[in-house]
């Protein structure tokens, strides 16, 4: 009985080996996405047929060329949240089983609110911002070590640094987290960045757990905060566990194998781009360890738009930032899009469109008449606001008034906002971690800082700022993505000062945060600049002048970038001032007023409430 007993015990364990991975793990009731395909991965598994409980309906099974795969589709459709069986026979015999799990959704979880205008985003490079927990820096099986000494290597941050930290970003004023990738990404140098991913089900366990991930999401929403997630569509990593064993050879993008993408964003949409030149942007690999993803491909297609949804609904996101948007497949990237946007109406997508022209990332926002003239929609709700970032990057060295240099540069950039389907939700920003540090540019001068920041707040758009810039944090981009990527101080144990707290920052610090805090909570509540009209005027002795205004009340923004004191005659805005008299600065308190010419200092920066 002993010997039949062990014997039987064997052949359980054999036969539950056959099931390497599920993907995606589990599913909810009750979900617009209601046809589920299920990826089984197993050594020879496709020799088997599946089968499962009565009440499901299986609509669909693919088996590739590759043995070690089968996707089975089944209709979810008015099935509640259960447990269910999945039987794999072989000639009638049941030969193996893997039980499945529908789960019950969050109340409200389809009409979740993502973040928009009212929103300030703040950007984390999470293996520099704080290490919460040492005892993860190192984990078995995971290549790259940590050391704080290797600009490229990694130095040990993770999710429960954020988490311990949150108060700290509260206090600013930023109302969401963007966090780079926090997904495995298995490789043995650079792993820090997470763009490389090698495993979109699992959070890297350097960074912590899933269930550390889900913790996140939830002290945020206890702070009335949001979490967006930075998604990656366009690659993986080359240590990607599907990529050693690819379900399909056409998995990835093959030449055959590895060929480099040429960045020409602009042929995804020129009438007269050749096909060869069309083919290595949206096919060509960002670089040569990172894959290059066929969104083509049905069965890839399904994955990542289930792996998305997947993270939104266990996790409780709020939105997503997707890295290299403009790379994909485009007819591809829309259709993954619009089942996010179908399945969440009131989410947010904002997509990486690294272009210098307005009309050319427009383009990509969902509903541009651009795009119509191409019969497409990208379903893309957010755009990034490069064009103004260029400008960020040098208009204040720009000390004297040119015809398209110092202020009229950022004037120039908002004469194209019609070119958008949808301007109160584009991303607006100073920097980001890909970017040159904004305090390295001007050397950590203080009143082009606060020109710059009261400018990123009062715009129109969704502003972010990025980790350690509120404290006068620099970086050299000259120096490679190491440096623009510092570690926050007070972020490890044994730092000489601990910028989290009031008591541990420098006077320099301080000084810093106290201005980005105030601005920053002002912002929150202000609705006249999250959804209020702008009127502008042509910028004169580079002192440019704009309202934002709505009807119950109106701010007047004064930017002098002139590297002298300006006068500045009010009577020019008249039509914008009407029967305001006066103007309470948010920055100094003071009232001001605005029927008569105001002084203003040299690089200096003037936020009017009108009274």
């Amino acid at each position: 009985m002993k010997k039949l007993f062990y014997i039987l015990l064997f052949f359980s364990v054999a036969v539950s080996a056959q099931i390497d991975r599920v993907e995606p793990p589990f599913w909810w009731s009750g979900m617009n996405h209601s046809e589920l395909q299920i990826m089984f991965y197993g050594k020879g598994i496709a020799q088997y047929t599946p089968v499962v409980s009565d009440d499901i309906v299986i609509t669909n099974v693919v088996k590739t060329e590759n043995p070690n795969y089968v996707f089975v589709t089944i209709d979810t459709k008015d099935i509640p949240a259960s447990d269910f069986v999945f039987s794999f026979k072989n000639k009638n015999k049941t030969v193996f089983t893997h039980k499945y799990s529908l789960k019950q959704r969050r109340e409200g979880a389809a009409l979740r609110e993502g973040f928009d205008s009212s929103d300030l985003i703040y950007l984390i490079m999470p293996d520099r911002f704080a290490n919460g927990n040492p005892d993860n820096d190192n984990v078995k099986g995971m290549e790259d070590k940590a050391d704080r000494n290797e600009p490229f290597g990694r130095h040990g941050g993770d999710i429960q640094g954020i988490i311990n930290n949150l108060d700290y970003i509260n206090q600013l004023g930023a109302t969401a987290i963007w966090s780079t990738p926090l997904c495995e990404d298995n490789h043995e140098k650079g792993s820090y960045h997470g763009y490389a991913q090698t495993d979109v089900y699992k959070i890297d366990p350097r960074y912590g757990t899933n269930e550390d991930y889900l913790q996140l999401s939830q002290e945020l929403k206890e702070r009335d905060m949001k979490l967006i997630m930075d998604y990656v569509t366009n690659h993986w990593g080359s240590g990607h566990w599907m990529y050693k064993d690819l379900p399909t050879y056409n998995w990835v993008h093959q030449f055959p194998g590895y060929a480099q993408s040429n960045y020409r964003m602009t042929t995804q949409f020129d009438p007269n781009a050749s096909e060869i030149d069309t083919k290595y942007c949206m096919n060509g690999w960002f670089v040569s360890d990172m894959p290059d993803l066929n969104q083509s491909n049905p069965l890839v297609l399904n994955y990542l738009t289930q792996n998305a949804i997947w993270w939104i609904e266990y996790a409780d996101l709020d939105g997503f930032r997707v890295d290299t948007y403009s790379y994909n497949d485009k007819e591809g990237i829309a259709k993954w899009t619009k089942a996010i946007m179908d399945e969440y109406p009131h989410f947010n997508i904002v997509g990486e469109v690294w272009m210098h022209d307005q009309a050319q990332m427009a383009y990509w926002q969902k509903d541009s008449k651009i795009a119509a003239i191409q019969s497409y929609n990208s379903y893309l709700p957010s755009v990034m606001d490069f064009t103004l970032h260029d400008a960020f990057g040098n208009v204040f060295n720009e000390d004297k008034p040119g015809w398209d240099s110092g202020m009229q540069k950022v004037y120039d950039n908002f004469t194209n906002d019609f070119l958008y389907s949808d301007i109160n939700n584009i991303l607006v920003f100073a920097e980001n971690h890909d970017t040159g540090r904004f305090n390295e540019i001007y050397k950590n001068d203080f009143n082009k800082y606060k020109m710059a920041m009261t400018l990123l707040a009062t715009v129109r758009g969704i502003p972010q700022i990025y980790y350690g810039t509120e404290i006068g944090m620099a970086g050299d981009k000259g120096k490679g993505d190491g440096d623009i990527r510092r570690d926050f101080p007070g972020g490890w144990n044994g730092d000489k000062n601990n910028a989290f707290t009031q008591s541990g920052r420098t006077a320099e610090q301080q000084k810093w945060f106290d201005f980005s805090s105030k601005l920053f909570n002002w912002r929150k509540s202000k609705e006249v600049i999250h959804t209020g009209k702008t009127t502008h005027y042509l910028p004169w002795n580079n002192v440019y002048v704009y309202f934002r205004h709505n009807d119950k009340e109106s701010v007047m923004v004064l930017i002098n970038n002139s590297d002298e004191a300006q006068t500045v005659k009010t009577d020019r805005f008249a039509e914008s001032l009407t029967t305001h008299k006066k103007g309470k600065s948010v920055l100094e308190g003071k009232m001001m007023d605005v029927t008569k010419d105001i002084t203003m200092q040299p690089k200096s920066v003037l936020l009017l409430e009108l009274q």
